[in-house]
């Protein structure tokens, strides 16, 4: 007998056509179409996995991989098509569910910055280009919080993403040209509160303004502003707004609070941004009532919650 048999499983590994694949166990979870077709666009062969199959009675019961198959199955267009199979013969319907159960119980996903750092390896442009930026403005992208420090490297991305490179350009020269680098003003509720306000003003916002009377309260003190208001980015949004506005009576300069709850944003298609590049057609619902993507806290780069 083989003295590391107890650490290796009795497995051995068949291709198996999609079709003769079966994974409908009550177990299992339900099928994620939206799971499916956006894995389906980004489609990558060096990230599938093999699908563990049970096989009883002359059955192959996929037990972990049921997205994987239909993943498979949309891009090449058959379900003729085969996948790698980890098969086990010597499972009962129970123990396959427990296995099911289980099988993320010890696992350690990947916090953001681990993410980043590997697409930064990787030499992906996404990436890159945004790492570029930041240090661009003599910053870094970095675990723990510290002067001129980004830990909120999800939130630089989901701006990224949806609005573009110039969107998260300005809010950082804002945050910079108000707080000159204080590590409090990259936490996730204030870099998505000057982006809702980036794309909610556009040119209205002016920089100098921002940079006076918003630059004029610490960072510490708009927070605490900020949570006398609301929880998460939209309090800090209107705490920024107050600031800005301040007690002068002209309107002129003025940003409109009721503007900044609108449901959509009027704004007409390839009006200027900055020197040389235009806003898309965005609404304001794209970032709720508490951050990006409705979200009231962020995980910063070392997978702790970065909340106002």
């Amino acid at each position: 007998m083989d003295e590391f048999s107890e650490y290796v499983p009795n497995v051995y590994f068949e291709k198996i056509p999609i079709k003769n694949l079966v994974s409908n166990q009550n177990y299992q979870r339900s099928l994620s179409e939206q799971h499916v077709l956006r894995a389906a666009e980004h489609f990558d062969l060096y990230q599938i996995n093999p699908v563990k199959v049970s096989r009883r009675n002359g059955i192959n019961y996929v037990f972990n991989g049921q997205h994987t198959i239909e993943i498979v199955a949309l891009v090449s267009g058959s379900r003729d098509t085969p996948v790698w199979c980890m098969v086990y013969d010597d499972l009962c319907y129970e123990h396959e569910a427990d296995i099911f159960a289980n099988q993320q119980k010890f696992v350690k996903t990947l916090n953001p910055m681990e993410v980043f750092t590997a697409n930064i390896e990787a030499g992906n442009n996404d990436q890159m280009t945004i790492k570029g930026l930041v240090e661009s403005y003599g910053l870094r992208i970095a675990k723990k919080k510290g002067p001129g420090a980004i830990c909120a490297v999800s939130t630089l991305e989901t701006i990224y993403t949806k609005y573009g490179y110039h969107v998260l350009n300005r809010v950082l020269r804002l945050c910079i040209g108000a707080w000159e680098g204080d590590a409090n003003s990259f936490s996730a509720n204030v870099l998505n509160a000057v982006a809702k306000l980036v794309v909610t003003y556009r040119e209205r916002l002016d920089e100098d303004i921002f940079k006076e009377k918003v630059g004029a309260l610490s960072i510490k003190q708009l927070i605490r502003n900020a949570k006398d208001r609301r929880p998460g980015a939209m309090g800090v949004c209107e705490a920024i707004i107050i600031a800005y506005n301040g007690k002068k009576k002209s309107v002129e300069h003025r940003l409109s609070m009721n503007r900044l709850f609108a449901k959509e944003a009027d704004f007409v298609e390839g009006e200027a941004f900055g020197d040389d590049d235009a806003y898309d057609n965005y609404t304001i619902d794209d970032i709720g009532e508490e951050g990006i993507d409705g979200e009231e806290e962020t995980e910063s780069a070392d997978g702790e919650k970065d909340a106002v």
